[in-house]
């Protein structure tokens, strides 16, 4: 049980971070390569569709468990601390209920099938030659 506790803990403060890095996108100082990362972060996050769905045994939480992570941390690490700080303040004191978005679900759609599309026409072009 103790590991169960653990993370739910680490999946509560996971939220609390995704809502700062949303505060911290809208900060006027956060430049745009952060602002790209906490997008597709974000994106990602809200998204209903995942990369690896959650019906396939083991890997189908994989996504979960390190893609995101991943992404949240990167965001991070590009924003500056001073924001990073004052926009986990804000979440602290003005919590928001994200919700899972379609239009992101759509975006990310778009962008599996034109990787699979490049996959499959890199394939041919080296194999079938």
């Amino acid at each position: 049980m103790k590991i169960l506790e653990e993370l739910k803990i680490k999946v509560k403060n996971l939220k609390k971070e995704i809502t700062a890095i949303y505060y911290a996108y809208q900060h006027p100082k956060t430049t745009v390569l952060p602002k790209i990362i906490i997008l597709f972060t974000l994106g990602y996050a809200l998204s209903p569709i995942d990369l690896i769905p959650d019906f396939i045994p083991v890997l189908g939480y994989l996504d979960d468990l390190l893609i995101l992570p991943v992404l949240i941390a990167l965001s991070i690490k590009l924003i500056p601390h001073e924001i990073m700080e004052e926009s986990r303040k804000k979440a602290e004191n003005q919590p928001l209920q994200l919700k899972k978005n379609w239009v992101f679900a759509i975006v990310f759609i778009i962008i599996w099938i034109a990787l699979f599309m490049f996959l499959i026409h890199s394939f041919i072009s080296i194999f079938l030659k």
